[in-house]
């Protein structure tokens, strides 16, 4: 038997790398201005300014998480028993979804370096929010995970 906090499948939606690596950028931009105030503290600054950013951006990455009894992405949760159908995204469908055939009232957490995710119904009549869109590295097994918990719930 399986505690119903205890999660089935968690994920971080980190920042890529890239966006990471793109960022360095500003170790030279920070000390082009920082010198002419400070020339020895150009650097610290820099790379504390690096660090703080990045940090900041890996701190506040959206988590994706499947408990026995519901459903986590970002900030918002909702009971395994309010959702329905589980499909899953590939990268054409997933900018289908999310672009000329989204509907405003959904829930996403998108993440745009990754190309694939789920989308799962929401059946709670009184949920404003028809369906969510989550972005993920692992969508086979997020929609398992969902799939496996409800089959365990029930």
């Amino acid at each position: 038997m399986s505690n119903n906090t205890t999660p089935q499948y968690r994920e971080r939606l980190w920042p890529s790398l890239w966006l990471l690596g793109i960022l360095l950028l500003l170790l030279p931009s920070v000390m082009l201005i920082v010198i002419p105030l400070n020339a020895a503290l150009a650097v610290p600054i820099a790379i504390a300014t690096y660090v703080i950013i990045a940090g900041t951006l890996i701190l506040v990455s959206p988590k994706v998480e499947v408990t026995g009894d519901s459903l986590v992405a970002g900030n918002a949760h909702i009971p395994l028993s309010m959702l329905g159908d589980v499909t899953l995204l590939g990268s054409s469908s997933l900018k289908r979804v999310i672009g000329p055939e989204a509907d405003a009232r959904a829930y996403l957490v998108v993440r745009g370096h990754l190309h694939q995710g789920i989308k799962v119904a929401v059946t709670d009549e009184r949920d404003p929010a028809p369906y969510w869109v989550i972005t993920s590295r692992k969508p086979q097994e997020l929609a398992r995970a969902i799939e496996n918990a409800r089959g365990s719930a029930a």
